[in-house]
């Protein structure tokens, strides 16, 4: 974005920087997308399994509701913040997490993490074929 600057009758062009993009950053791929998306997804239901177990009417505090509660976005943050070798790894930790406690918990807060699972299965998928 170019601007003239008057002043004393000279015009010269500055360049200003507030709405260029930076230069070193590479677009995220469809797979880190996937898996940025099953991150956000694992938290929201986190959340509200632990409304839900802290609400005027609780859960029964069983593992897969305890299990449900604590380690989904945990888990699902190392998918990101690791470097692709372990990145495996911690998506099979991840479905691991959210298949077992979706089975565990199907009757309450379980099915909320389905959508977690489907992007974590989508995301991994696109990786694997962009690595391959």
């Amino acid at each position: 974005m170019t601007a003239e600057n008057a002043t004393a009758g000279t015009t010269t062009p500055t360049t200003s920087t507030a709405l260029a993009t930076p230069q070193g950053r590479v677009p995220a791929s469809p797979g880190q997308l996937g898996l940025r998306g099953a991150l956000l997804l694992a938290g929201a239901a986190q959340l509200i399994t632990i409304s839900a177990l802290v609400s005027a009417d609780p859960l029964a505090a069983t593992w897969s509701a305890l299990l449900l509660a604590i380690a989904p976005a945990p888990v699902a943050a190392t998918m990101l913040l690791v470097r692709p070798p372990a990145s495996r790894l911690a998506v099979i930790a991840t479905g691991v997490v959210l298949v077992v406690g979706i089975v565990g918990g199907i009757t309450h807060t379980g099915l909320f993490f389905l959508p977690a699972l489907i992007s974590l299965v989508v995301g991994a998928v696109l990786l694997s074929r962009e690595h391959a």
